[in-house]
């Protein structure tokens, strides 16, 4: 019994013994934003950007992701939301590779397919540390609320390439703008929770054939 626990017991030791966190500013002369995370967190979340759905999504990524997650932006959205969510995303995908670190111990892969109503979405991601994103949504509607749909595909382009990993993302259904968006935050978040999980039988070494990510 003792030994069969063992695996149970590394990984627990090691999220113990080394906190992923992170805390990231990013200022320009179009956006303040400050994010920081916690990849072992209990799905706490604040998210403050200015951009009422786009923090709904943000409490997605955290809920089902299990991070702990707080979020405060201003931007230039009198203009409109395309600089503060890109920014959000940029300091975002920052912290993520900040957090992980060399990557050591971590599953790496991970993979989800997530049902909201009619839509149904899968998303397949890699911290491969080779950015990349195939994106591969059909969103009716140019807007949700105030929010416009383009803005999704640049969200996921910023968290890919500064999180530095691979992202596939694949619509299989549905036609309600919202929840075909809501699925693909929701999928892309239980991707991310296995992906940064610690592998028990590879906790001391990076997941790579290379030795490196």
């Amino acid at each position: 019994m003792q030994t069969s626990d063992r695996p149970r017991d590394i990984a627990t030791e090691l999220i113990q013994r080394s906190a992923r966190t992170a805390s990231v500013s990013r200022t320009t002369g179009e956006t303040d934003v400050k994010v920081t995370l916690n990849l072992d967190g209990r799905g706490d979340c604040v998210a403050q950007t200015g951009i009422p759905f786009l923090d709904h999504m943000l409490h997605q990524i955290s809920s089902h992701g299990l991070i702990d997650l707080e979020v405060r932006a201003t931007g230039d959205i009198e203009i409109d939301d395309h600089h503060t969510n890109e920014d959000v995303g940029i300091t975002l995908g920052m912290a993520l590779g900040k957090a992980l670190g060399d990557r050591k111990g971590i599953v790496r892969f991970g993979h989800f397919l997530a049902p909201l109503d009619e839509a149904l979405v899968q998303v397949a991601l890699d911290f491969s540390g080779r950015p990349h994103l195939s994106y591969g949504l059909e969103i009716p509607t140019q807007r949700v609320g105030t929010y416009d749909t383009q803005l999704v595909r640049e969200f996921f382009v910023a968290v890919v390439n500064h999180a530095q990993l691979t992202l596939h993302i694949r619509q299989l259904d549905g036609i309600n703008s919202h929840h075909i968006i809501e699925a693909t935050f929701k999928a892309f978040a239980r991707s991310l929770r296995m992906a940064v999980e610690y592998d028990p039988r590879r906790t001391h070494a990076i997941p790579s054939s290379k030795g490196v990510l």
